[in-house]
């Protein structure tokens, strides 16, 4: 399937998800969803034991006021938008832009932000205010504010720190992991954003993974600190109302390949601890949004990466760790998915498996 434009893409995805929506697959869960998700569920030989990882020296404190994510339309439009999460270009979008019209007409629910969008903090604010603004919907405007390399917003705006989770692992000072989330939060609240790709919760089991390791972007080796670290950021963004997500589940740490360029296989190098962080904050009701990663893990699916993974996605995070929140998935147009599966293909296997939001940055041309 090749596309002119990316209008013509995301009209394509949108009657794609339609089409999988009227097959009976589950619709968008939202972060307050309680029941599971509908349809015949797939039972899952890949039980994974969590009995001997101790998460007792862990802390974890009651979930704050969490804005509540954008509720399902009764009408199917609605929901197709809902679960579409797209980048575009441009700083200033106005009524003849791509994306103003895609989230007028449902098209589109929610978008992402990368460095392209980003100028000054006025226009920023002006951008998101007219992004929210045609939108029937409430708009998840998403953006990835890791700290250290991966860092969307240049230095000259409102945060007061940047540094990276190694480094904040490293000195493992809690009360500085929550001083940067919370000026990080603020000045996303006052950007108009209200949603942070951050934090990883990968447990960095390999120091030089090429995505992970290599940009300092996992707290700790240690899946204590990693839970413990990522509690202070989540309960800072809370605070100003802005909802993390946690990735790359279900971990992307001890991978030595990179995703974006291509198919990864973690079978040999994954361990159990990795899901270690998940559970502790899952159980604190820490959890908003959980990122899939595109890795593929023959211990846990022998037949699928696991953001196309029903035995991942439904029975491992849904069934066994209880996350009842929004499962986004990574950018679908990354390596380890597009040269491997059709758009069609990867995207009634997403949705089949439980992904409620399906994510594409959309760097091809307008």
């Amino acid at each position: 399937m090749t596309f002119t434009s990316r209008r013509h893409f995301l009209t394509a995805t949108a009657k794609l998800v339609a089409v999988t929506l009227l097959s009976g697959c589950r619709p968008a869960a939202t972060a307050h969803a309680q029941e599971k998700p509908f349809g015949e569920l797939i039972p899952t030989d890949s039980f994974v034991d969590l009995s001997h990882v101790d998460l007792s020296n862990t802390p974890v404190t009651a979930p704050a006021n969490v804005p509540a994510l954008p509720l399902p339309d009764p009408a199917l439009e609605a929901k197709v938008g809902q679960m579409i999460m797209v980048g575009f270009s441009g700083q200033y979008p106005d009524f003849d832009s791509a994306i103003v019209q895609e989230l007028a007409a449902g098209l589109v629910g929610n978008v992402v932000l990368f460095g392209r969008n980003i100028g000054t903090p006025e226009q920023v604010q002006t951008m998101t205010t007219t992004l929210r603004g045609v939108s029937p919907l409430p708009v998840l405007i998403g953006i990835d504010q890791e700290g250290g390399w991966v860092s969307r917003l240049p230095g000259s705006f409102g945060i007061s720190s940047n540094y990276s989770a190694q480094y904040l692992g490293e000195q493992n000072d809690l009360g500085l992991t929550a001083t940067q989330g919370n000026s990080t939060a603020t000045e996303l609240a006052k950007l108009g954003i209200n949603l942070n790709l951050a934090p990883v919760v990968d447990v960095n089991t390999n120091p030089r993974n090429p995505v992970i390791g290599r940009y300092e972007r996992s707290f700790s080796a240690d899946p204590a600190v990693v839970a413990a670290h990522a509690q202070a950021v989540i309960d800072a963004h809370r605070s100003h109302n802005v909802l993390c997500t946690l990735k790359h589940f279900p971990g992307h740490g001890s991978s030595q390949g990179d995703t974006h360029a291509g198919f990864v296989d973690v079978t040999e190098h994954w361990s159990v601890l990795e899901l270690a962080p998940y559970a502790t904050l899952i159980g604190a009701q820490a959890c908003d949004v959980i990122m899939t990663a595109h890795i593929f893990n023959a211990t846990l699916d022998p037949d699928y990466p696991s953001t196309l993974s029903h035995k991942v996605i439904t029975g491992l995070l849904r069934e066994q760790l209880g996350f009842n929140g929004v499962v986004i998935s990574d950018d679908m147009q990354m390596g380890a998915i597009a040269k491997e599966y059709d758009l069609e293909t990867a995207i009634g296997l997403a949705i089949n498996a439980g992904v409620d939001m399906i994510a594409f940055s959309n760097n091809i041309p307008f």
